[in-house]
């Protein structure tokens, strides 16, 4: 089947397919017997993300499972500050942890090529699905945007984070921005090899985007993304590309007017009637069930998927969660979502 055809990319080309496709963030991942079996024998996360056996194998676990509509490639956000450089590992039970970086402190020049030789296994696994995944599937890449990413750096870890950026950003302004600046050039040239190795769309998390006060907003998740938006559409220019700022609330609308991206992925705190009116006649819109659906299932998680589908199959949308799918989640409550949307 051809890219254009597959209903993934019909959906974020502005098309309302009535049913519309599905696919869950983190679905792949720790609510899997199959996905924890495979990490204990990976011996580590990162060994999951840098084996490109391992990557295609988590990252088709919940397709042969579920059969959604498209799958995203298994890595983290972390990859890129540890491809420039930065320590990164995991604590089991923790999460990420990085050597946090001081008040001011520069990066390196920027060498693309000991930044993509990093990632290579990254690009390799993404060759690995194209040739894995059906042909009905659609394959997603992703990055983290720039201010998550640099909340991570400037923290070491995924608490406080938004506090200690945030102090950098108005202690050094000018350091910041260049911080900023230089991880959006980075993303965007992640973004572009993925594609190159067989993506038919990307996702940029911004995951801390509603610590950011109306003016840094714009200064440092905005126009960050257009910028990145505009690198990959000059090498891809046919490529979708959705956004997820997380938890701004109304700010939804100038993301998606102001940096061009194809689509926005919501949180469940947004009304989807709201986006109905908002967003849908500017672009896709991508969401939005309560995570806590996959864990209590239930009439709850039935009424809330009739609600999303009445508001928003009218146009062009992708359903999926407000956020990632939990490690406490049942599978049987992704089927039954599942049955309820297909019919």
């Amino acid at each position: 089947m051809k890219t254009e055809d597959k209903l993934l990319i019909r959906a974020l080309k502005g098309e309302a397919t009535g049913v519309p496709p599905v696919w869950l963030m983190r679905q792949a991942g720790r609510y899997l017997p199959e996905y924890r079996e495979l990490r204990e024998q990976a011996g580590g996360f990162l060994n999951l993300c840098y084996t490109p056996d391992f990557a295609v194998e988590a990252t088709m676990q919940p397709i042969r499972r579920f059969g959604f509509d498209a799958s995203i490639l298994f890595s983290d956000i972390l990859v890129v500050p540890h491809a420039l450089g930065r320590d990164v590992w995991f604590e089991q039970g923790e999460g990420p942890r990085l050597n946090p970086m001081a008040v001011g402190e520069a990066l390196p020049a920027f060498d693309a090529e000991a930044f993509h030789a990093h990632l290579a296994p990254v690009y390799e696994a993404v060759k690995g699905l194209r040739s894995s995944l059906p042909a009905e599937t659609a394959l997603i890449g992703f990055a983290g945007a720039p201010w998550t990413l640099a909340t991570y750096m400037a923290a070491g870890r995924g608490k406080d984070e938004q506090a200690a950026a945030r102090q950098w950003m108005f202690t050094s302004p000018d350091s910041f921005a260049a911080l900023i600046d230089r991880l959006a050039d980075a993303v965007a040239s992640y973004l572009i090899r993925q594609i190159d190795a067989g993506a038919e769309a990307v996702q940029i998390f911004d995951s801390w985007a509603s610590a950011l006060a109306p003016n840094a907003f714009d200064r440092y998740c905005v126009q960050p993304t257009k910028h990145i938006v505009e690198t990959v559409r000059a090498a891809h220019p046919d490529t979708p590309i959705l956004g997820f700022p997380r938890g701004v609330g109304s700010s939804y609308a100038s993301f998606l007017k102001e940096t061009g991206v194809n689509g926005v992925s919501l949180d469940q705190n947004v009304a989807p009637e709201w986006a109905a009116e908002a967003l849908q006649p500017h672009g896709t819109v991508q969401g939005n069930l309560e995570p806590m659906h996959m864990v209590t299932g239930g009439d709850a998680l039935l009424r809330d998927t009739d609600r999303i589908l009445a508001a928003l199959s009218g146009g062009p949308f992708v359903f999926n969660l407000g956020h990632g799918i939990t490690p406490q989640a049942d599978p049987a409550n992704v089927e039954a979502l599942l049955r309820r949307i297909r019919g």
